[in-house]
């Protein structure tokens, strides 16, 4: 019984071990056939990976090969270029050439004719020499030495000349520099006077309306200096307004329209320019009221009305800061005086005292002086020869014709130079700011100039049609230089150019 479970647990263990041997061989087969699948796999992608690597290096190949034959073609144009213009250099260099030496043949040429005709100067100078020797009776050392004594006697003629030159140009500059600090000095020592007979004061009802005059933002006091080309002064002087400006006239209009403002309490710029024109025609008004009054008063009737008109406006006009009208007028009666003591024509020295000064009232509008100015009045409006003799020669620019004009002249005279009559100092501030405003009205352009500040300042109104704001500048510039050129002047002058655009329409 134990023989036969031993032989049954062989054979048992015979067929475990047959077993396990045929599945180890069955698996290691099965993983074989996996290796060799793998492997065949593995080859195929490799195959396939090296073809593809064969396509990318073939068509590197092809682009690198097209690249360079691209390269080369670059190249070898370049290279034609090159050649082109290098023989195109070469063809300009050989013409270059030829011209220079063609030119060099032509030199040469005029050389040897310039070398001939020197030779022939030279023998035609000797032969000069030699005959000028046998005519003079002089050797060239004698003819040397004459010559260099004329020379000698024109150098010091000519160092006389210079030295007077300079003389007198020193003189000049010297007479120059002590009329600047003479200037100077009036600038400095007038300011009182100019003050007293530059400034109008306007009484206001109260402080308030100093802002009204001002308005918003200043624009109400802007359009009136504008307008009339004076300085208004606001300042903390109780219930009065300060009028500046050297132009009478334009004062008187600028006191009168804000007067008339004040009182009317409608202050803006459109009333303000139309109230400012309305003081002007009353002021025009005032002068030829002016005007028939000095001709009522000094005896000279049958005045042509124009003539009346200039005459009034004589009466805003101050010569050396005496008041012309009433200068004409003691002229006229100086005058009648002298005529009746010497016999002369008591009528006629009389309407030549009186119209003597009357190219005053135009002279800043004409150019010339103005006794020649107002004998073109006179002439003009058929006055007699003898009182057109006496205007023109009361400066003695023109000779006398007659016995009236010596004595229009001396009754001139009297009136201007008796104590108290003048102030150069306020005439030759006046004169300035004058010239100031005669050169911004020289430019074209220009509607308007007032000479400001006491003469500190010019300000120009320009015609914005004419005038863009570039050439605005450009304006300002030109007459800044022109000023500097003509005037002599203490400090510094500030040109204003101003150019206001406007658009009116009407609703209806």
């Amino acid at each position: 019984m134990n023989e036969t479970v031993v032989l049954v647990a062989m054979v048992a263990v015979a067929g475990g071990l047959v077993l396990g041997f045929l599945a180890r061989g069955l698996w290691a087969a099965q993983s074989i056939k996996a290796a060799q699948e793998k492997s065949a796999r593995i080859v195929a992608e490799a195959r396939t990976q090296q073809k593809e690597l064969i396509l990318q290096a073939k068509d590197e190949q092809v682009r690198l090969q097209r690249e360079t034959e691209e390269e080369a073609r670059a190249k070898r144009a370049d290279m034609s270029n090159l050649e082109r213009r290098l023989l195109q250099r070469d063809e300009q260099l050989d013409q270059r050439t030829d011209m220079l030496e063609e030119r060099n043949r032509k030199l040469l040429g005029k050389e040897q004719e310039l070398e001939a005709k020197r030779d022939e100067l030279t023998n035609a100078r000797q032969d000069q020499i030699a005959a000028l020797e046998r005519v003079g009776q002089m050797s060239v050392e004698e003819a040397r030495s004459s010559l260099l004594e004329a020379v000698r006697e024109q150098a010091d003629h000519d160092a006389v000349k210079l030295a007077r030159s300079i003389e007198r140009k020193a003189r000049e500059e010297a007479e120059d520099r002590a009329r600047d600090v003479v200037v100077t000095a009036i600038q400095r020592v007038m300011v009182d006077h100019t003050a007293e007979m530059t400034v109008s004061v306007v009484p206001i009802p109260s402080d308030e309306m100093k802002g009204r005059i001002i308005g918003r933002e200043g624009r109400n006091i802007r359009a009136l200096e504008q307008a009339t080309g004076i300085d208004l002064i606001i300042d903390d002087t109780p219930e009065s307004v300060l009028i500046s400006g050297f132009d009478p006239v334009r004062r008187e209009v600028a006191r009168l329209a804000l007067t008339k403002l004040i009182q009317d309490g409608r202050i803006h710029p459109g009333r303000i320019e139309e109230v400012v024109n309305k003081a002007t025609a009353e002021v025009d008004l005032i002068m030829r009221q002016a005007g028939e009054a000095a001709a009522y008063d000094t005896g000279v009737p049958g005045l042509p009305p124009e003539m009346i008109k200039l005459l009034g406006r004589l009466k805003y006009r101050t010569s050396y800061g005496q008041n012309v009208l009433k200068h004409v007028m003691e002229t006229a009666r100086l005058a009648a005086v002298i005529a009746g003591e010497v016999g002369a024509d008591v009528q006629v020295a009389k309407i030549g005292g009186l119209l003597h000064d009357i190219g005053k009232a135009v002279d800043h509008e004409i150019e010339g002086p103005h006794a020649a100015i107002g004998a073109q009045i006179a002439q003009r409006h058929n006055m007699p020869m003898k009182i057109v003799n006496a205007i023109a020669a009361h400066h003695q620019e023109v000779e006398y014709a007659c016995v009236e004009a010596p004595i229009v002249q001396i009754a001139d005279a009297i009136s201007a130079s008796r104590p108290g009559a003048r102030g150069e100092s306020m005439d030759a501030y006046v004169k300035r700011l004058e010239d100031l405003q005669q050169i911004a009205d020289s430019f074209p352009g220009v509607e308007k100039s007032f000479a400001v500040q006491a003469g500190r300042e010019v300000r120009i109104l320009v015609r914005p049609e004419e005038i863009d704001d570039l050439a605005s500048m450009r304006l300002a510039r030109d007459i800044v230089r022109k000023i500097e050129e003509s005037l002599t002047y203490p400090g510094q002058i500030k040109v204003t150019v101003i150019r206001e655009t406007r658009a009116v329409e009407y609703a209806k």
